[in-house]
């Protein structure tokens, strides 16, 4: 049997303590309802666009002070996926807080075993108004449709 693995670890930087602790209480809800069916003991203030993520919601969430004294920060990693729920988080947080701010990331796919299907990876482009993600797959698909369009201007079979 053969063990997958989805990771990613990035810092999200915070613009004070307030939102910091905002973030972790929020995480910490987030994080107990994953295997709720009752959506009903969700806060009734828990953010609706989160509440449609929360069976995803894999990842961990950490306090941490970046470089700078004075800066506020969260750590989010996941050796299990979370992707989705990760970026939404990440979204609502910009939105919440009014940063302009891009955040970007990447993560990888892994697998205990060498299987053909385990390997490869993504990225994510989240700003307050949107998120864009791109796989490696998707990546290899445009690239192998590039080629065949190539080859039949040129009237080669594919």
């Amino acid at each position: 049997m053969a063990d997958y693995f989805t990771n990613f670890s990035l810092i999200l930087d915070l613009p004070d303590e307030s939102a910091q602790t905002y973030a972790l209480d929020l995480a910490e809800v987030a994080a107990s309802q994953r295997f709720s069916d009752d959506l009903s003991t969700l806060p009734p203030d828990f953010p609706e666009s989160l509440r449609e993520i929360l069976e995803y919601w894999c990842f961990e969430t950490k306090a941490e002070s970046p470089s700078q004294p004075g800066q506020y920060g969260l750590w989010l990693h996941s050796m299990d996926g979370g992707i989705d729920a990760a970026c939404a988080f990440i979204q609502h947080l910009l939105k919440k807080f009014k940063l302009t701010d891009a955040v970007s990331f990447e993560w990888s796919h892994d697998c205990s075993k060498p299987r053909t299907d385990a390997y490869g990876g993504g990225a994510a482009f989240i700003t307050a108004d949107k998120i864009k993600t791109m796989t490696t797959g998707e990546w290899l698909q445009k690239q192998h449709d590039a080629h065949e369009r190539q080859l039949q201007r040129k009237g080669a079979k594919p």
